[in-house]
Protein backbone atom coordinates (compact mmCIF):
# COMPACT_ATOMS: atom_id res chain seq x y z
CA UNK A 1 0.00 0.00 0.00
CA UNK A 2 2.61 2.76 0.81
CA UNK A 3 4.38 1.71 -2.17
CA UNK A 4 1.73 3.15 -4.20
CA UNK A 5 2.25 6.50 -3.02
CA UNK A 6 3.57 9.30 -4.91
CA UNK A 7 7.54 9.75 -3.70
CA UNK A 8 7.04 13.42 -1.89
CA UNK A 9 4.69 11.19 0.69
CA UNK A 10 6.73 7.46 0.61
CA UNK A 11 9.94 9.56 1.26
CA UNK A 12 8.75 11.08 4.68
CA UNK A 13 9.68 10.04 7.83
CA UNK A 14 6.19 8.75 9.13
CA UNK A 15 5.90 5.82 5.80
CA UNK A 16 9.44 5.16 6.15
CA UNK A 17 8.78 4.53 9.84
CA UNK A 18 5.91 2.04 9.09
CA UNK A 19 7.18 0.86 6.24
CA UNK A 20 10.95 -0.54 8.51
CA UNK A 21 8.36 -1.62 11.32
CA UNK A 22 6.51 -4.03 8.79
CA UNK A 23 9.85 -5.32 7.85
CA UNK A 24 10.83 -5.40 11.15
CA UNK A 25 7.71 -7.29 12.25
CA UNK A 26 8.60 -9.98 9.41
CA UNK A 27 11.98 -10.19 11.08
CA UNK A 28 13.51 -9.00 7.84
CA UNK A 29 16.31 -7.07 10.05
CA UNK A 30 18.26 -5.76 7.22
CA UNK A 31 15.46 -3.96 5.09
CA UNK A 32 14.21 -2.95 8.53
CA UNK A 33 17.75 -1.07 9.18
CA UNK A 34 17.95 -0.11 5.82
CA UNK A 35 14.84 2.05 5.53
CA UNK A 36 15.32 3.23 8.94
CA UNK A 37 18.54 4.39 8.47
CA UNK A 38 16.64 6.35 5.17
CA UNK A 39 14.33 7.66 7.99
CA UNK A 40 16.92 8.58 10.07
CA UNK A 41 18.21 10.97 7.73
CA UNK A 42 15.27 12.44 5.96
CA UNK A 43 14.14 13.70 9.41
CA UNK A 44 16.99 13.78 11.69
CA UNK A 45 15.07 15.30 14.01
CA UNK A 46 12.74 12.37 14.32
CA UNK A 47 12.81 10.14 17.11
CA UNK A 48 10.10 7.56 16.94
CA UNK A 49 10.77 5.20 14.98
CA UNK A 50 14.35 4.82 16.70
CA UNK A 51 13.34 2.31 19.16
CA UNK A 52 12.72 -0.24 15.97
CA UNK A 53 15.88 0.88 13.89
CA UNK A 54 18.14 0.15 17.30
CA UNK A 55 16.70 -3.69 18.10
CA UNK A 56 16.78 -4.79 14.62
CA UNK A 57 20.78 -2.95 14.73
CA UNK A 58 20.64 -5.43 18.32
CA UNK A 59 19.63 -8.34 15.99
CA UNK A 60 22.20 -7.98 13.67
CA UNK A 61 25.09 -7.57 16.59
CA UNK A 62 25.95 -4.48 14.56
CA UNK A 63 27.68 -2.64 17.92
CA UNK A 64 29.12 -0.27 16.00
CA UNK A 65 26.56 1.00 14.26
CA UNK A 66 24.25 0.99 16.86
CA UNK A 67 27.13 2.91 19.53
CA UNK A 68 26.78 5.55 16.90
CA UNK A 69 23.00 5.79 16.85
CA UNK A 70 23.35 5.97 20.72
CA UNK A 71 25.60 8.32 20.79
CA UNK A 72 24.01 10.78 18.54
CA UNK A 73 20.14 10.67 19.49
CA UNK A 74 21.70 10.99 23.45
CA UNK A 75 23.46 14.31 22.56
CA UNK A 76 20.54 15.32 20.28
CA UNK A 77 17.43 14.60 22.89
CA UNK A 78 17.16 13.37 26.35
CA UNK A 79 13.69 13.95 26.81
CA UNK A 80 12.75 11.36 25.02
CA UNK A 81 11.60 7.84 25.60
CA UNK A 82 12.53 6.54 22.43
CA UNK A 83 16.38 7.45 22.92
CA UNK A 84 17.11 6.08 26.08
CA UNK A 85 15.59 2.93 24.34
CA UNK A 86 18.31 2.86 21.83
CA UNK A 87 21.28 3.64 24.32
CA UNK A 88 19.77 0.53 26.73
CA UNK A 89 20.06 -1.74 23.36
CA UNK A 90 23.38 -0.44 23.07
CA UNK A 91 24.50 -1.82 26.73
CA UNK A 92 22.45 -4.37 26.33
CA UNK A 93 24.26 -5.87 23.05
CA UNK A 94 27.56 -5.23 25.36
CA UNK A 95 26.10 -7.82 27.93
CA UNK A 96 26.00 -4.99 30.37
CA UNK A 97 22.34 -5.37 31.39
CA UNK A 98 22.19 -3.74 34.45
CA UNK A 99 23.36 -0.64 33.29
CA UNK A 100 20.36 -1.52 30.20
CA UNK A 101 17.70 -1.66 32.27
CA UNK A 102 18.96 1.63 34.31
CA UNK A 103 18.06 3.14 31.03
CA UNK A 104 15.11 1.46 29.54
CA UNK A 105 13.42 2.44 33.33
CA UNK A 106 14.63 5.60 32.40
CA UNK A 107 12.49 5.88 29.01
CA UNK A 108 9.10 4.66 30.72
CA UNK A 109 9.44 7.20 33.58
CA UNK A 110 9.33 9.53 30.24
CA UNK A 111 6.67 7.79 28.79
CA UNK A 112 4.68 5.00 30.50
CA UNK A 113 2.79 4.22 27.39
CA UNK A 114 5.47 2.99 25.06
CA UNK A 115 5.23 -0.73 25.36
CA UNK A 116 8.33 -1.59 23.90
CA UNK A 117 10.36 0.23 27.09
CA UNK A 118 8.80 -2.25 29.35
CA UNK A 119 8.95 -4.88 26.47
CA UNK A 120 13.00 -4.65 26.27
CA UNK A 121 13.32 -4.17 30.43
CA UNK A 122 11.36 -7.81 30.15
CA UNK A 123 13.85 -9.28 27.98
CA UNK A 124 16.67 -8.19 30.32
CA UNK A 125 15.37 -9.48 33.43
CA UNK A 126 14.85 -12.89 31.10
CA UNK A 127 18.72 -12.42 30.25
CA UNK A 128 19.33 -12.02 34.28
CA UNK A 129 16.81 -14.96 34.80
CA UNK A 130 14.53 -12.78 36.73
CA UNK A 131 11.59 -14.51 35.68
CA UNK A 132 8.95 -13.00 37.64
CA UNK A 133 10.06 -9.15 37.19
CA UNK A 134 10.32 -10.56 33.64
CA UNK A 135 6.86 -11.34 33.29
CA UNK A 136 5.49 -8.50 35.23
CA UNK A 137 7.62 -5.85 32.78
CA UNK A 138 5.99 -7.95 29.67
CA UNK A 139 2.29 -7.40 31.28
CA UNK A 140 2.72 -3.39 31.84
CA UNK A 141 3.66 -3.74 28.29
CA UNK A 142 0.19 -5.25 27.11
CA UNK A 143 -1.58 -2.69 29.53
CA UNK A 144 -0.03 -0.08 27.82
CA UNK A 145 -0.62 -1.65 24.14
CA UNK A 146 -2.59 -5.13 24.51
CA UNK A 147 -1.54 -5.79 20.58
CA UNK A 148 1.74 -5.40 21.55
CA UNK A 149 2.90 -9.12 20.41
CA UNK A 150 6.72 -8.90 21.47
CA UNK A 151 5.04 -9.16 25.20
CA UNK A 152 2.83 -12.21 24.32
CA UNK A 153 6.21 -13.93 23.11
CA UNK A 154 8.07 -12.50 26.15
CA UNK A 155 5.89 -14.20 28.66
CA UNK A 156 5.39 -17.31 26.41
CA UNK A 157 9.63 -17.67 26.51
CA UNK A 158 9.39 -17.19 29.93
CA UNK A 159 7.27 -19.94 30.42
CA UNK A 160 8.70 -22.01 28.15
CA UNK A 161 12.04 -21.69 29.98
CA UNK A 162 10.13 -22.85 33.00
CA UNK A 163 9.17 -25.79 31.59
CA UNK A 164 4.93 -24.70 31.45
CA UNK A 165 4.36 -25.75 27.77
CA UNK A 166 0.68 -25.35 27.82
CA UNK A 167 1.15 -21.56 29.37
CA UNK A 168 4.07 -21.14 26.75
CA UNK A 169 2.34 -22.67 24.04
CA UNK A 170 -0.53 -20.48 24.74
CA UNK A 171 1.01 -16.41 24.73
CA UNK A 172 3.21 -17.68 21.82
CA UNK A 173 -0.21 -18.57 19.83
CA UNK A 174 -1.68 -14.96 21.24
CA UNK A 175 1.70 -13.29 19.78
CA UNK A 176 1.20 -15.37 16.17
CA UNK A 177 -2.39 -14.19 16.19
CA UNK A 178 -1.55 -10.90 16.37
CA UNK A 179 1.58 -11.07 14.02
CA UNK A 180 0.69 -14.21 11.45
CA UNK A 181 3.14 -12.81 8.84
CA UNK A 182 6.50 -13.51 11.66
CA UNK A 183 7.95 -16.93 10.56
CA UNK A 184 10.03 -16.50 14.17
CA UNK A 185 7.11 -16.04 16.58
CA UNK A 186 5.55 -19.03 14.53
CA UNK A 187 8.76 -21.38 14.65
CA UNK A 188 8.45 -20.53 18.58
CA UNK A 189 4.93 -21.73 18.49
CA UNK A 190 6.01 -24.64 17.08
CA UNK A 191 9.08 -25.60 19.11
CA UNK A 192 6.34 -24.92 22.36
CA UNK A 193 3.89 -27.83 20.89
CA UNK A 194 6.88 -30.30 20.37
CA UNK A 195 7.84 -29.68 23.72
CA UNK A 196 4.05 -29.92 24.85
CA UNK A 197 4.02 -33.42 23.80
CA UNK A 198 2.02 -32.22 19.94
CA UNK A 199 4.56 -33.04 17.50
CA UNK A 200 2.51 -33.57 14.25
CA UNK A 201 0.84 -30.26 15.19
CA UNK A 202 4.10 -28.92 15.56
CA UNK A 203 4.69 -30.15 12.31
CA UNK A 204 1.95 -28.40 10.90
CA UNK A 205 3.22 -25.35 12.66
CA UNK A 206 6.55 -24.95 11.40
CA UNK A 207 5.09 -25.88 7.68
CA UNK A 208 3.28 -22.38 8.33
CA UNK A 209 6.70 -20.93 9.25
CA UNK A 210 8.47 -22.73 5.90
CA UNK A 211 5.82 -20.61 3.75
CA UNK A 212 6.38 -17.02 5.01
CA UNK A 213 10.40 -17.83 5.03
CA UNK A 214 11.36 -20.95 3.19
CA UNK A 215 15.03 -20.20 4.21
CA UNK A 216 14.43 -19.88 8.36
CA UNK A 217 16.99 -22.10 9.50
CA UNK A 218 15.13 -22.51 13.65
CA UNK A 219 12.21 -23.63 11.27
CA UNK A 220 14.99 -26.26 10.12
CA UNK A 221 16.51 -26.92 13.09
CA UNK A 222 13.16 -26.88 15.46
CA UNK A 223 11.45 -29.80 12.38
CA UNK A 224 14.59 -31.69 13.23
CA UNK A 225 13.96 -31.96 16.79
CA UNK A 226 10.61 -33.03 16.00
CA UNK A 227 11.49 -35.49 13.63
CA UNK A 228 14.08 -36.58 16.02
CA UNK A 229 11.12 -37.42 18.73
CA UNK A 230 9.20 -39.64 16.22
CA UNK A 231 12.41 -41.53 15.80
CA UNK A 232 12.45 -40.51 12.35
CA UNK A 233 16.14 -39.57 12.40
CA UNK A 234 16.75 -39.77 8.62
CA UNK A 235 14.63 -36.93 8.33
CA UNK A 236 16.25 -35.00 11.66
CA UNK A 237 19.41 -35.80 10.01
CA UNK A 238 18.50 -34.00 6.57
CA UNK A 239 17.09 -30.78 7.77
CA UNK A 240 19.89 -30.50 10.56
CA UNK A 241 22.51 -30.70 7.65
CA UNK A 242 20.33 -27.80 6.04
CA UNK A 243 21.19 -25.55 9.29
CA UNK A 244 24.72 -26.80 8.83
CA UNK A 245 25.43 -25.08 5.88
CA UNK A 246 23.60 -22.16 6.92
CA UNK A 247 25.34 -21.71 10.27
CA UNK A 248 28.70 -24.00 10.00
CA UNK A 249 30.51 -22.71 12.92
CA UNK A 250 27.28 -23.29 15.60
CA UNK A 251 28.59 -25.68 18.25
CA UNK A 252 24.84 -26.81 18.68
CA UNK A 253 24.27 -27.69 15.61
CA UNK A 254 27.15 -29.96 15.38
CA UNK A 255 26.09 -31.35 18.90
CA UNK A 256 22.81 -32.37 17.88
CA UNK A 257 23.71 -34.04 14.69
CA UNK A 258 26.24 -36.05 16.64
CA UNK A 259 23.02 -37.13 18.78
CA UNK A 260 21.23 -38.16 15.88
CA UNK A 261 24.12 -40.40 14.68
CA UNK A 262 24.13 -41.89 18.22
CA UNK A 263 21.08 -43.22 18.02
CA UNK A 264 21.36 -44.25 14.56
CA UNK A 265 24.24 -46.49 16.16
CA UNK A 266 26.50 -44.56 14.01
CA UNK A 267 28.96 -43.67 16.95
CA UNK A 268 31.93 -42.87 15.17
CA UNK A 269 30.57 -40.31 12.80
CA UNK A 270 28.69 -39.60 16.38
CA UNK A 271 32.17 -38.91 18.22
CA UNK A 272 33.29 -36.85 15.19
CA UNK A 273 30.14 -34.27 15.69
CA UNK A 274 30.82 -34.19 19.38
CA UNK A 275 34.35 -32.52 19.09
CA UNK A 276 33.64 -30.62 16.09
CA UNK A 277 31.06 -29.32 18.63
CA UNK A 278 33.60 -29.25 21.45
CA UNK A 279 36.23 -27.48 19.62
CA UNK A 280 33.82 -24.48 18.46
CA UNK A 281 32.40 -23.97 21.98
CA UNK A 282 34.71 -24.59 24.43
CA UNK A 283 32.70 -23.22 27.34
CA UNK A 284 30.07 -25.27 27.46
CA UNK A 285 31.58 -28.94 27.94
CA UNK A 286 29.16 -30.76 30.37
CA UNK A 287 26.89 -31.41 28.05
CA UNK A 288 28.97 -32.43 25.06
CA UNK A 289 31.62 -34.33 27.22
CA UNK A 290 28.38 -36.28 28.68
CA UNK A 291 26.88 -37.25 25.25
CA UNK A 292 30.66 -38.61 24.40
CA UNK A 293 30.88 -40.50 28.22
CA UNK A 294 27.66 -42.08 27.39
CA UNK A 295 28.22 -42.73 24.00
CA UNK A 296 26.69 -46.78 24.29
CA UNK A 297 23.63 -46.11 26.42
CA UNK A 298 20.39 -45.14 25.37
CA UNK A 299 20.11 -41.33 24.72
CA UNK A 300 18.23 -39.85 27.16
CA UNK A 301 15.65 -36.97 26.07
CA UNK A 302 17.47 -33.27 27.01
CA UNK A 303 16.11 -29.96 26.21
CA UNK A 304 18.35 -28.80 23.86
CA UNK A 305 17.32 -25.87 21.81
CA UNK A 306 19.24 -22.92 24.34
CA UNK A 307 22.10 -25.18 24.30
Amino acid sequence: IFKRLPEKHMNTGWVLHQIGRAYFEMADYQNSIRVLQVMEKREPHRMQGLEVLSTALWQMKREVDLSYLAQRVADFDRESAEVWCVVGNCFSLQKEHETALTFFRRSIQLDPSLPYSHTLCGHEYFSNEDFEKAIACYRDAIRADERHYNAWYGIGAVYHRQEKFDFAEHHFRKACTINGQSSVLICHLGMAQNANGKPYEALDTLNRAFRIDPRNPQAHYQRALVYQSLGRNEEALTELNKVCDAAPREAQIHFSIGRVYKQMGQTEKAMRCFLNALDLDPKDTNLIKAAMEKMDEPDIEEEISDF
